[in-house]
């Protein structure tokens, strides 16, 4: 059973969006690769464009999605994150990319809706 967590995060403020996103997939990204090898079975960033093109106070960048085979590992990957070492290097990184006060992490549960196929006529 895939376990998955989700991670909402801001931008600090004095980034913009693509030296934001640049920084993240040149430096933060490499991070979570070293430190979820051996645990993770995904790891992808989906960054967001507000669809009104206005950015809010509260909104997040990016949401990470984190695979893990199952609730042991991701357990295990979380203990090993809390590793002195291995937590300064991630929260040097952060500060340099994140307003950290407003990440946010959470465990998924799907619920999916069966959905007619694009072009079928609704009933």
């Amino acid at each position: 059973m895939t376990v998955t967590v989700i991670t909402l995060l801001k931008r600090r403020p004095d980034m913009s969006p693509d030296a934001f996103r640049a920084y993240y997939e040149t430096s933060h990204r490499v991070i979570g690769e070293q430190v979820l090898a051996g645990y993770a079975t995904r790891y992808v960033r989906r960054f967001l464009t507000p669809m009104d093109g206005i950015d809010q106070p509260f909104d997040c960048d990016v949401v990470t999605e984190i695979d893990f085979p199952d609730v042991a590992t991701r357990d295990a990957c979380f203990a090993a994150l809390g590793d002195p070492d291995t937590l300064a290097m991630i929260v040097a990184d952060e500060e340099q990319l994140f307003d950290r006060s407003r990440i946010r992490t959470f465990s998924v549960e799907d619920s999916a809706s069966v959905l007619p196929a694009v072009g079928a006529a609704a009933g």
